[in-house]
């Protein structure tokens, strides 16, 4: 056989994807070192260095410590044990491997997640000494949870109970009894000594009465095929090609499903169809795709598919909804904050979610539910979820690719936890966010957020600043000029003048001193209801009255009110009127102008008196009385 046909050989195996799991220094390390040793997979300077390491670093004794092939952290070296996930890979004739070896302590499960996401398969160790033990269901839970179908149960250290039947046979009972429940379906049990090599490659003459499979017979020949779902069609669009003008490509991996030239297809959520007019690949243009294959996939129409939206069969639609149950596992340092909202990554779609309820948590050492509360590191609980968009998902014990799900920190990125889809929930059976004392405040009309809680949450404090003077004394352009440098520091601000405000609030009202007071009056209540959600508003109006403007001050409180005068006499007003209303007074045409025909009576206790001359001061000395009086920022 020439190298070519060998590599063309080796490129047709298929993969098998496993890790190990167990209790620690039960010998996961050490079997799959093993595994490694005996299928003849070492190069000769990693059998010189393992020698080498196991009489200075190894916990074997005499013989040679397997485990020293994937224990390669020095933490791990010195503990003998494993904290990090190790991958390693190597093939045989049959079939090609990568094997995850996951840690044994609880405090490390989420390395265990991390490893056993992609896995088809899992090895479970039990020292025969000890039997099933906690970590044993635990480990078992976690498989069963990630939607792993095939288990091998290996009764290690047999050797060291003088490889008894009786012991083993036991041990095997104790574990289908755990495990039926959990429906996992093909569940298999080998007796092995990792250390001795019993049933790890070939068959061991010390347990005649055990009549199966080595181990790694039947990884050779497990099969996993019929585990991906080969009927709905779910394939997520990671990239649209377009070198021309004249090509529109859709590059993604088949997530399930077959994809078959000339098959209809409809777009998510466009709801939008077509036929495939071809497939590519970088070996060339087949008829078909199978997961778990990156293609490209051309359409024979011209319609608009964007990265996130998935192709589907139009008679076999995933769910599509903004609510569902997931089971979720936390994975980051800091515990989970109520409230936050997270950015979601399912399939090749992002945006933002939140966790509505926490149902309960699992104890995953007992498998009993516990009281809700945050999750903490490497904790597991049902949660209900509600994302902005919706997402186009299946239940992940149907679907492992579109029922699964990242959780990301909005402000660290970090990733925080992983999720496993159960099923829709409709908006109706939504848990009620309102409890009873919120009830209460409703019915009084009293807002579930408070004005500290704006406040802090804005960095600002809920004022009004009220600018006052005869009109063309410049308050408009105070108003404005200082709105938008406020809002370009970032500050949440409302403008209101006079000319906004009787265009609509007041419209019905004109100038007459009662029309005016009640044009106030309104004016005030709204800066206080702006206010009261942590809102900096300010005002520019004439408001010349002096007792008009103390009770816009006491509706407003005394505490955010904030009063600015602008000092011009009317000569300059009348310069700096830009629509003639001086003139128009002046003619009869205009009643109630301050100035001409009634009073404006100047403020006696002001926060600040700017003089209209001087315009390019004006603004700063605001701002500074603003950041003086810790109203922005706080």
């Amino acid at each position: 056989m020439d190298i070519k046909e060998f590599l063309d050989q080796d490129q047709k195996k298929d993969l098998l994807r496993l890790l190990s799991a167990g209790s620690v220094d039960d010998g996961k390390s050490t079997l799959i070192g093993r595994l490694l040793f005996d299928s003849k997979k070492l190069y000769e300077d990693q059998l010189v260095a393992l020698k080498r390491d196991s009489k200075r670093e190894g916990h074997a004794g005499g013989d040679i410590d397997y485990a020293l092939l994937l224990d390669g952290l020095k933490a791990e070296r010195e503990q003998g044990i494993t904290i990090d996930v190790a991958y390693r890979y190597f093939s045989t004739a049959k079939r090609k491997f990568i094997i995850a070896d996951t840690p044994g302590h609880e405090q490390y499960t989420r390395n265990m997640v991390t490893g056993a996401s992609t896995a088809n398969l899992a090895i479970i160790l039990i020292d025969a000494r000890k039997g099933v033990i906690t970590q044993t269901r635990r480990h078992t839970f976690l498989v069963s949870l990630l939607g792993i179908k095939h288990v091998v149960l290996a009764v290690n250290k047999m050797d060291l109970v003088g490889y008894s039947q009786v012991v083993y046979d036991n041990i095997c009972k104790d574990y289908r009894d755990f495990v039926t429940p959990l429906a996992i379906p093909d569940v298999q049990f080998f007796p092995i000594s990792a250390l001795k090599g019993d049933n790890v490659v070939d068959l061991s003459d010390k347990m005649p009465w055990y009549h199966g499979k080595s181990v790694l017979e039947f990884l050779e020949s497990v099969h996993i095929t019929s585990d991906r779902n080969f009927t709905d069609l779910r394939y997520p669009v990671q990239y649209v090609v377009r070198p021309s003008l004249d090509y529109r490509g859709f590059a993604g991996e088949v997530a399930s499903g077959i994809i078959s030239k000339g098959d209809e297809i409809m777009v998510l959520p466009s709801r939008k169809t077509s036929k495939v007019k071809e497939i590519i690949t970088y070996d060339g243009n087949p008829d078909y795709a199978f997961p778990p294959q990156s293609v490209t996939i051309t359409l024979e129409d011209e319609i608009d598919v964007s990265r996130g939206d998935m192709l589907v069969h139009p008679n076999n639609l995933p769910k599509m909804e903004r609510h569902f149950e997931a089971m979720l596992v936390w994975m980051d340092e800091e515990p989970m904050k109520q409230g936050t909202q997270f950015f979601i990554k399912h399939t090749s779609q992002s945006t933002k979610a939140r966790i509505d309820l926490v149902r309960h948590l699992v104890d995953i050492n007992t498998l009993e539910k516990k009281d809700p509360t945050n999750f903490g590191l490497n904790e597991i609980g049902r949660v209900v979820i509600t994302t902005v968009k919706p997402l186009y998902y299946d239940a992940y014990k149907k679907n492992r690719q579109t029922g699964s799900f990242i959780f990301i920190d909005p402000v660290t990125h970090n990733t925080v936890a992983v999720g496993m889809i159960i099923d829709k929930l409709s908006s109706d059976e939504l848990p009620s966010r309102i409890v009873d004392i919120d009830n209460e405040k409703i019915a009084n009309g009293v807002g579930l957020i408070s004005k500290s809680e704006f406040e802090n949450s804005y960095q600002q404090k809920g004022s009004t600043i009220w600018i006052t003077g005869l009109h063309g004394s410049g308050k408009n352009e105070l108003a404005y000029t200082l709105q938008r440098s406020l809002f370009d520091m970032g500050a949440k601000v409302m403008l209101l003048d006079g000319k906004s405000v009787r265009f609509g609030l007041s419209r019905e009202l004109d100038y007459s001193p009662t029309d005016r007071a009640e044009h106030m009056r309104r004016v005030a209540h709204l800066c206080k209801l702006m206010n009261d959600q942590g809102i900096l508003v300010i005002c520019s109006f004439l408001s010349p009255d002096e007792s008009i403007r103390d009770q816009v001050k006491e509706i407003i409180g005394i505490e955010n009110f904030n009063l600015i005068y602008m000092d011009a006499d009317i000569d300059f007003c009348r310069k700096n009127d830009q629509y003639n209303i001086y003139a128009k007074a002046d003619e009869g045409k205009l009643k109630y102008l301050p100035g001409v025909d009634m009073d404006y009576h100047v403020p006696k206790q002001t926060s600040l008196v700017l003089e209209s001359i001087e315009k390019e001061i004006n603004l700063e000395k605001t701002l500074d009385y603003i950041a003086e009086n810790k109203i922005y920022p706080i």
